[in-house]
């Protein structure tokens, strides 16, 4: 799923098929009825915040209401989208309609019959639950002339990378590719997070964002110290890796996504390795990026497939040892860094 929120007509959580417009979130646009769905909050925010922008520079005089669904007060929704005296637009929010009540829902679904001229109702739905299913079938069947905004899940490295990338495309500022890994790395749970710390580099760095940059704004943070830890190993400096690893875990860093960090390096290595094809080819072929593609050719620099299966061999090993199979996951993480950054076996 790509992370600016687009996604075909009919590709529809449950296999329901849609008959209205899907719009991007970084693009919305206004409707008689604007559906935002799914659970990425933040993506759900950008597009509501950007409609009440649109509606609001048409006409500075737009009236903004805000209602729970879930709390609902029956004939509340027919009067603050009915036309006023002085007949301004109106924008009514309304949040929480998976949880909605029964009166929202049956007045909802009348409302779809017959929108009130110059109103905007933009409802919310996270998908957590089926709750209101009738209303979302409905709408998506073409009543009432809406739109629908997918805000979807963000779970994939890839579609965390397009999405920090396009934070700072946005803005028109240039982030080199190390320094957008290093970020995605230090912010991989939290997608609100990250789209905070791009928009403080944004807005405090007068040129391009590098690497050092990142680090030295969030190098604290657990995964981007486990991934300096993966990288001195990967380059062969031992002694270097062993005190990433030691300042890592001062730091508070968790074990078990020390090893997580070091695993999805040397998977992409794996699937890079001996493959001949130029990067952006072999990049499309495996769901990567191109400058990933590049960055594992480099790291392969000195490794073969014997050593590269050693490597992760002891990876796995460790996996296990640091979820519970060892009373000692500081040893088992030591033993690890000495096996992938000697590429020998431990103890040789």
């Amino acid at each position: 799923m790509a992370a600016n929120g687009r996604r075909t007509a009919g590709a529809r959580a449950g296999g329901s098929r849609s008959a209205i417009p899907q719009v991007a979130w970084r693009e919305p646009r206004a409707a008689p009825i604007v559906l935002v769905s799914g659970p990425e909050e933040i993506c759900a925010e950008r597009a509501i915040a950007g409609i009440r922008e649109l509606l609001k520079a048409e006409d500075p005089s737009l009236e903004v209401s805000d209602i729970r669904a879930d709390d609902y007060a029956p004939g509340t929704l027919l009067a603050v989208s009915s036309p006023s005296l002085f007949g301004e637009p109106r924008l009514v929010r309304v949040t929480g309609v998976e949880r909605c009540s029964d009166a929202f829902l049956a007045e909802a679904i009348s409302y779809l019959a017959q929108p009130q001229d110059g109103a905007t109702i933009v409802l919310r739905h996270t998908g957590a639950t089926q709750r209101g299913k009738k209303l979302l079938d409905a709408i998506r069947a073409g009543e009432g002339g809406g739109i629908e905004i997918a805000c979807p899940a963000v779970k994939r490295d890839s579609d965390r990378f397009d999405f920090a990338a396009a934070e700072f495309q946005a803005a028109r500022k240039r982030i080199v590719p190390a320094a957008l890994r290093a970020l995605v790395s230090a912010f991989a749970e939290d997608l609100t997070e990250l789209a905070a710390a791009s928009q403080q580099l944004i807005a405090d760095v007068p040129g391009d964002v590098t690497e050092d940059i990142v680090r030295r704004y969030y190098g604290g943070r657990v995964e981007l110290s486990a991934f300096a830890v993966a990288d001195t190993a990967i380059a062969g400096r031992y002694g270097e890796s062993l005190i990433a690893l030691r300042q890592a875990l001062a730091s508070g860093a968790d074990p078990v996504p020390l090893v997580a960090a070091i695993a999805s390096k040397l998977r992409t290595m794996a699937r890079v390795a001996g493959n001949r094809e130029p990067s952006a080819a072999l990049a499309a072929r495996l769901g990567l990026k191109d400058w990933q593609v590049d960055r594992a050719r480099r790291d392969l620099s000195g490794w073969s497939e014997a050593s590269l299966g050693l490597a992760i061999q002891a990876t796995a090993r460790a996996d296990a040892e640091v979820k519970g199979g060892s009373r000692d996951s500081v040893f088992a993480l030591e033993r690890l860094v000495t096996v992938i950054s000697t590429r020998a076996p431990f103890g040789s």
